[in-house]
């Protein structure tokens, strides 16, 4: 393996204490058009030797400060640049500089009144300009402040007393126990574009000219004079990589390999090969549904499935490339997808392993260039947009790598996928054809491991249930439900059921994320 080419050398650092928002922190900034980059927070954190940070962001978290938690390294405070400290950010900061923590007394999760001071904390000043005195925020914690430090000031309570906001008297250290990031929170992303434009005088070096120009370079530099093998699915992700890698290197370097893996969408490998080879794509297809299909008998573990499933595309593309001279593997791997499964900032929880992350042997025989390794979903629309990819290509909702295999849960066989990948025809048919399908950021059918009796055409039936699932979002890290209509849902569910042998039950998944993850797997 390598060290990842950076797309910025410079930008807002955030150190990631475990929080589910951490990534959007990150995104914020970048839509403010601040590159930020995320690394694990703790104690022994090393200061990062190859990125300038013009300010250091401290996330939230779930750990406790005052049980001996995740700690500050010492360098942050030494390095003489603003720091935002986050919800348990702003715990380290209190205890850093002597004040006093308290646990479960004022627990607050959601919607409150924030009520700012007139603050004399330069830092302060300048990352509350503009703000209202009163304005709603999102806060999300078990601990707060009992006892401010000395050197710090408070600047905001909540309508129930609870401090905040805190800023140091005279250094650039600002803590906030509410959460800017989410879109709960009014003024967030003012004061989020406060602290890194007037606090930190950061330049705004991530607009589209900057996001293409980067990563093409970065794939130039990663893979030199070798030749890429590029894991092609058809889908945002992988089409965008293969055409920025065609366009970074020259089409005699790059081939397009599509693992037909059996746990497609209906007709996904006609559709995605014609695209891809009218795009001048030199593109392969490998059926290997069966070998897919074999490996995964009996497995019902999520978490086994994706490493199945990882491993195997890994396998199918070594045994493809074996002789032929290919020095990387491309794919479609993005920030959340790396976050999600802990491999970098990894002081996230494990939500669920990517295939293109968690399934990786440790000696793999090619590199790996994974151009979008730092960019959000959104991002990477856009740089397809801009390499000339058609809109029905760019636009499509988002498929997991392991394919129906996590809209299946449990055991996955044949009869499963074609019952799951019928139903989700129709579905997403029915999206287009209301006028519906650009409404929502995701939508698909999750197949129940489930059966319940029914009657059609006087016949009793004993067959499976699925659920319908879509969601609106902005990057996927959190999600809302799409409140179709009624008479929508029931028209799909009636076709559903009269069209796919082997359903004879349609719910609708009404979960927002969190709780719940998008995928059901």
């Amino acid at each position: 393996m390598k060290a990842w080419i950076h797309p910025r050398s410079e930008g807002i650092l955030v150190l990631d204490y475990g929080s589910q928002y951490t990534l959007l922190i990150t995104r914020r900034l970048r839509e403010l058009g601040f590159y930020a980059e995320i690394i694990e927070g703790g104690a022994n954190t090393a200061q990062p030797k190859d990125f300038k940070p013009f300010g250091i962001i401290l996330s939230g978290g779930p750990d406790t400060v005052s049980d001996g938690g995740r700690q500050l390294p010492r360098w942050v405070l030494d390095s003489n640049v603003p720091v935002l400290g986050i919800c348990y950010g702003m715990q380290l900061l209190v205890t850093e500089f002597s004040g006093k923590l308290r646990s479960g007394k004022s627990r607050e999760f959601g919607k409150s009144l924030l009520e700012i001071r007139k603050p004399k904390s330069p830092v302060a000043t300048q990352v509350f300009q503009g703000i209202p005195e009163s304005c709603t925020v999102w806060m999300s914690h078990g601990d707060d402040m009992e006892v401010l430090p000395s050197e710090f000031e408070l600047v905001a309570q909540t309508d129930q007393g609870v401090a905040a906001a805190i800023a140091h008297k005279q250094l650039p250290l600002i803590g906030l126990q509410y959460h800017p990031e989410v879109q709960h929170s009014e003024f967030g992303a003012e004061l989020l574009n406060n602290f890194a434009s007037v606090a930190c005088k950061a330049p705004r070096n991530w607009q589209l000219n900057s996001m293409v120009e980067a990563t093409i370079q970065g794939a130039r530099d990663t893979v030199k004079s070798g030749k890429v093998l590029v894991a092609c699915s058809g889908g945002v992700d992988s089409s965008v990589t293969v055409a920025l890698l065609t366009k970074a290197l020259g089409p005699e370097r790059v081939k397009g390999v599509f693992i037909d893996t059996g746990l497609l969408r209906k007709d996904e490998v006609p559709w995605v090969s014609a695209k891809l080879r009218a795009m001048g794509v030199d593109l392969e297809v490998i059926a290997a549904g069966d070998r897919f299909f074999h490996k995964l008998a009996g497995v019902s573990d999520p978490e086994a499935k994706r490493k199945i499933i990882g491993l195997a595309f890994i396998e199918e593309f070594e045994t493809y490339a074996k002789g032929k001279g290919y020095s990387h593997l491309g794919q479609g791997t993005l920030y959340p997808d790396v976050i999600e499964s802990a491999g970098h900032g990894a002081g996230a929880k494990v939500i669920k392993s990517h295939h293109n992350v968690g399934g990786l042997p440790e000696k793999l025989a090619m590199e790996l260039v994974e151009p979008f390794r730092f960019l959000f979903k959104d991002e990477v629309r856009r740089i397809g947009g801009e390499l000339g990819l058609p809109p029905e290509m760019i636009d499509r909702h988002p498929f997991p790598g392991p394919g129906l295999a996590v809209r299946i849960p449990g055991a996955v066989d044949p009869e499963k996928a074609r019952i799951c990948r019928e139903a989700d025809d129709i579905f997403i048919k029915a999206l287009r054809e209301h006028d519906l399908y650009n409404a929502v950021w995701q939508a698909f059918v999750v197949l129940l491991p489930v059966k319940s009796v029914g009657v059609m055409g006087d016949n009793r039936t004993y067959e499976f249930a699925c659920s319908i699932r879509a969601v609106l979002a902005s990057d996927g890290m959190t999600a809302g439900v799409a409140e179709l209509p009624m008479s929508f849902l029931t028209m799909v569910a009636d076709r559903i059921v009269r069209n796919v042998h082997g359903i004879n039950r349609v719910l609708y998944d009404v979960t927002s994320k969190p709780p719940a993850t998008i995928e059901w797997e």
